[in-house]
């Protein structure tokens, strides 16, 4: 990917007799500039997050982010990128404050490498008649090969025969179950449990659930889905850094290997044969020390290696960590 100088944009500016905006720069970085959440129940957790990314040499810098409305907050994970680095602008849409049809324009500042302004358009319709609690199912911590479960309670007030259809999602480690309660008198009250499946691999849950219902008009509403599955086994460094070498230089290091139960070492894996491991023990306890030495040699300048730890635990669960180092000729 070529790397482009946000000071020669600015040039080519002058240059083209403004042909090309002088804020086209900081609009590049963005993925998307508009969202729209659609029709969603009122008291639902509903939030977006627009990616920006330096694709410039110089250092980027994020002044500030605002909304133009309070149907929406706004904020920003990291203010400074270096060049490749990503940003999250954050947009929650306040649906317990606000009903109906709701927009706001998030400006987003720029004040490096120069000033520069960036509109993000944000829309959708929140509606009065049906109301969820909790509003997101939120999974927590779960270990993983444990699974989980969650109960969503929505309330719909309003047509005598409304009904939910179906209830989707694009991960296939949810399953819903669905039960209606009571419906009386124009009110509909569904009880939604939710299982996130035991299969379900480790990392960070953001995604969510397509209810469908036999509406006319907004026939779909969306509830998010988060929660963290984390392995029982991790290591610490998880990136292991060897230092600057000279070729032929030898180095030892330590990496932690904690599991959540007593387990024995099976295996250590690596393709580089510059690395080393003394031999494994064959006892079982909960916290392994695991001895790391790496002789540099005469190729790459930069050395970057995965190695896998390979366990007893159920399914012989492994964990990996990644060591690099910098070889100097």
């Amino acid at each position: 990917m070529k790397i482009f100088s946000a000071m020669t944009l600015v040039w080519l500016t002058a240059l083209l007799g403004g042909e090309l905006h002088a804020q086209d720069w900081a609009r590049k970085m963005f993925d998307e500039t508009s969202h729209n959440f659609g029709a969603v129940g009122r008291g639902s957790k509903q939030e977006h997050a627009f990616v920006v990314t330096n694709i410039y040499q110089e250092d980027v810098r994020i002044a500030s982010v605002r909304s133009t409305c309070g149907c929406a907050t706004v904020s920003v994970n990291k203010n400074v990128l270096k060049t490749f680095e990503k940003a999250e602008v954050l947009v929650v849409y306040n649906t317990r404050s606000f009903l109906g049809a709701k927009g706001s324009t998030i400006t987003v500042v720029f004040d490096r490498p120069y000033y520069a302004e960036v509109q993000l358009r944000i829309s959708g319709f929140v509606r009065s008649d049906v109301v969820f609690d909790p509003g997101s199912v939120d999974f927590g911590a779960v270990e993983m090969g444990r699974g989980a479960e969650r109960q969503i309670e929505l309330v719909y007030a309003g047509r005598n025969d409304w009904e939910i259809v179906d209830v989707r999602s694009a991960n296939r480690h949810f399953e819903v179950e669905l039960d209606e309660m009571a419906r009386r008198s124009g009110r509909v009250h569904y009880s939604m449990l939710v299982r996130l499946k035991p299969s379900a691999p480790v990392g960070y849950l953001n995604d969510q659930l397509t209810i469908v219902t036999n509406d006319g008009g907004a026939r779909t509403m969306t509830l998010s889905v988060e929660g963290q599955v984390e392995s029982p086994l991790s290591i610490n460094p998880a990136s292991l850094f060897l230092g600057v070498l000279e070729p032929g230089q030898t180095v030892r290091r330590t990496v932690v290997v904690r599991g959540n139960q007593p387990f024995r070492i099976l295996a250590i894996r690596c393709d580089d044969d510059h690395f080393r491991f003394a031999d494994l023990p064959d006892d079982s306890k909960a916290m392994h020390f695991v001895p790391v030495e790496f002789t540099a040699g005469n190729g790459n300048s930069n050395v970057a290696q995965r190695i896998t730890i390979k366990t007893d635990l159920g399914g012989k669960l492994e964990a990996e960590f990644t060591a690099t180092a910098t070889i100097k000729h």
